[in-house]
């Protein structure tokens, strides 16, 4: 298959490695010292289960849109943050109305696919999430990453059968490339059980300095994550989807004992990068709004780095 990967650093870097080592045709978009390294040596990266260092097609959007039209791909996947969302589908929307293909989201957050959805319509929006992965760029043109890395994948907002095919199709072709991958039947709660997870250890470990097993485990800490995953959980009724106790339960759980990560706001805020609180903690707060709750949790940790920002 053919694939555009926007966004080719911890995550996007990964996953093109992995199918561009199966033999598939990968373009990855990326800017700046990053993309540099990559067009002129390649990209190398390291997981614990997988070495990759060749060379890749690495282009800034300006020369996408030059010397590629939408139709050459099969699937454009987005891999950068989220806050670059709208202001991405605002200038590739000429480019994308070229062709029919799909775009997949596989960003922090609940908010993108509507986004992308109000650009290509929700045919071509597939919602997804990249979970129990942690990848960083260590150094222009190197990638590390851990964890199984796993990709959920459905049509947004909801099921479409007529979809069914394709979405197998594609999931075939991650298990082929060492990607484990699942089409869930509604993406939109896996989603928000991906916030729960978010949420809890992302706006803590930023303020604290902490990875996620350290955080987690912290006496008082850890009870703070479950608070803020139990916010999150509450908050998800303004998007129609419910999610209860065993919903935190089973993400504080798989948080606890995942590998110990450094989370991506606190590899943000480390190299002084603009944090995604907005599509994090943002989108919690905002919700609490709608329905009238209160998230004292999340509202404290968001309102400490507005004002380390």
């Amino acid at each position: 298959m053919r694939f555009l990967i926007i966004g080719a650093g911890g995550i996007g870097g990964y996953y093109g490695a992995r199918l561009q080592q199966a033999g598939h045709q990968v373009v990855l978009a990326a800017r700046g010292e990053h993309l540099a390294a990559m067009q002129r040596q390649g990209l190398r990266v390291e997981h614990q289960e997988f070495r990759f260092m060749q060379p890749v097609r690495a282009l800034e959007l300006a020369g996408l849109r030059e010397s590629c039209v939408s139709g050459d791909f099969d699937l454009v996947v987005l891999a950068m943050k989220s806050q670059a969302t709208g202001p991405l589908m605002e200038a590739l929307a000429d480019w994308l109305a070229g062709s029919e293909v799909p775009v997949l989201s596989l960003q922090n957050g609940v908010d993108n696919e509507p986004l992308i959805s109000a650009v290509v319509g929700e045919k071509r929006t597939l919602g997804g999430l990249a979970v129990r992965i942690g990848g960083h760029i260590v150094a222009p043109g190197l990638v590390q990453a851990d964890g199984p890395a796993q990709v959920i994948m459905g049509s947004w907002p909801q099921r479409r059968p007529a979809q069914a095919d394709w979405l197998e199709q594609l999931r075939l072709c991650f298990e082929q490339a060492g990607i484990p991958a699942r089409v869930a039947v509604d993406i939109r709660r896996e989603l928000w059980r991906k916030l729960i997870i978010n949420n809890g250890v992302n706006p803590l470990s930023a303020l604290s300095g902490l990875d996620t097993r350290s955080l987690s485990h912290h006496p008082q800490l850890g009870r703070s994550v479950y608070q803020m995953m139990e916010e999150t959980a509450a908050v998800a009724a303004a998007d129609g989807v419910t999610l209860g106790k065993t919903d935190v339960d089973e993400m504080y759980a798989l948080i606890r004992n995942f590998d110990a990560i450094k989370t991506s706001m606190l590899v943000d805020k480390e190299k002084g990068r603009e944090l995604e609180l907005d599509a994090i903690s943002g989108a919690v707060l905002r919700r609490a709004e709608q329905l009238g709750l209160e998230v004292p949790a999340t509202r404290l940790a968001h309102g400490l780095l507005q004002l380390r920002g």
